[in-house]
């Protein structure tokens, strides 16, 4: 028997778990440094005075126009270069191009494979660009870039103190398992390329709606000035202006401090409302002695935080308790649709209002109940409180149907990669 060379022992056992029928028996893969695949080019050092926001000039392709796994353009980021292309040919992308921002936080998690649209662009310094003559390969070698193998790579390798980055050789170095028949890494990438155009579309699905609902609410509530909604519902049509009363009429502080230690600690954010600290992951101590000083939070409160205040009131799943530096506001009366307010307190018109009389300090805002009471707010019958709340409600019960599918058709995507290319036990 001959002796097993490196090379093969290298590549012993790059057999993937899951693998299409017509390859079962095609063999092992072979392990290969990118570099061997494609070429590699860093972009051109332009100088700053010739970069331009005039969109007469060539497009650039810089760092912060890639993001995880498309390239993004606005007016705020978008520059030009206003002396032509001579001279700068070997910086022209071209379609299917690979594109790697090579610094930043998210150094390694930034890439793009090259459309249409930015075909022609000019590629600048701190930007790696991969090109090869097939398809097949550069989608291939991108789902491994786009992938968590390839970013637990360079967060290892990246051992700066300064910006984080990642050199064209570190990227030529990586490690990429690649089949030996053609026809399975088209397959692969055919597949995968597939699931990210379903993700794609579901995340533009999922951005409507939420846009969607960023409109209704400029348009369900009266806007600043006016005593009626632009929009409103055909049954509610005829009654008139609606009715505005101060926020002290409405709500009124609660300071109950009488609770027991099994009460959750609830985390106020503008993301989440106020939910138990455990269900996002904040790992923040809280010694038995600073509990007794929390106050009770019921199902159905607005909560305001005193100190660096950013506009709008949290409303409370839980019952449960929260720091001292937070005002609670419960409803007076009940003929407050529960969830009316909380949809209004998100408006521009009540942010513009509350940060009208807030109190500078040096570390940011404050907020009090003094100032919240001040405020107007608009008050229609209960049956048109209600009608909007459920609207709202219901269009987001569709957004978080929407996120759930996106998760999970990213978890799917997930075990596809974990199960179609060979498992490698080390990083790289």
């Amino acid at each position: 028997m001959s002796k097993m060379s490196k090379s093969d022992k290298m590549n012993l056992g790059l057999v993937p778990k899951l693998r299409f029928p017509e390859f079962a028996k095609t063999g092992e893969w072979e392990k290969l440094p990118i570099g061997d695949k494609v070429e590699l080019l860093s972009g051109y050092p332009f100088k700053s005075e010739e970069i331009s926001e005039d969109t007469t000039g060539v497009p650039l392709m810089r760092g912060i126009n890639i993001t995880e796994g498309f390239v993004r353009h606005n007016q705020d980021i978008d520059r030009y270069f206003l002396k032509g292309t001579t001279n700068y040919e070997k910086y022209k992308l071209q379609i299917n191009d690979l594109v790697i921002g090579m610094d930043g936080s998210k150094v390694g998690k930034n890439s793009a494979l090259i459309t249409a649209y930015d075909n022609g662009a000019l590629l600048i310094q701190r930007v790696a660009r991969l090109r090869t003559n097939s398809i097949s390969t550069i989608s291939f070698i991108f789902h491994h870039i786009n992938s968590s193998r390839f970013h637990t790579y360079v967060d290892k390798i990246n051992t700066s103190s300064g910006i984080p980055h990642i050199s064209a050789q570190q990227i030529n170095d990586f490690n990429i398992c690649f089949p030996k028949a053609k026809a399975e890494q088209e397959k692969i990438s055919d597949c995968l390329s597939s699931l990210d155009d379903i993700i794609s579309l579901e995340d533009k699905k999922h951005t409507s709606l939420k846009e969607h609902k960023k409109g209704l609410m400029q348009k369900l509530f009266p806007a600043e000035g006016k005593t009626v909604p632009e929009l409103r519902f055909k049954e509610f049509q005829n009654n008139g202006s609606i009715d505005f009363e101060k926020g002290n009429i409405i709500f009124e502080p609660i300071s109950n401090k009488n609770h027991n230690s099994d009460l959750p600690i609830l985390a106020i954010s503008q993301e989440h409302g106020a939910i138990p600290r455990d269900q996002i992951d904040y790992n923040i101590s809280v010694t038995d002695k600073s509990i007794e000083s929390y106050k009770v939070v019921e199902i159905g409160d607005f909560i305001i935080s005193l100190r660096s205040f950013q506009g709008g009131i949290e409303y409370s799943l839980f019952h449960g308790i929260c720091s001292p530096a937070y005002i609670i506001l419960r409803k007076k009366t009940k003929d407050i649709a529960d969830l009316y307010y909380k949809y209004y307190f998100k408006t521009n018109r009540y942010i513009k209002d509350l940060n009208k009389n807030l109190e500078g300090i040096r570390d940011g805002k404050m907020v009090s109940y003094s100032q919240f009471s001040e405020i107007s707010l608009p008050k229609p019958k209960y049956a048109e409180q209600q009608k909007i709340a459920d609207c709202l409600s219901s269009l987001d019960n569709l957004i978080k149907n929407q996120a759930e599918k996106i998760i999970t058709l990213k978890t799917h995507k997930k075990y596809l990669m974990q199960n179609l290319f060979p498992a490698m036990s080390e990083v790289n």
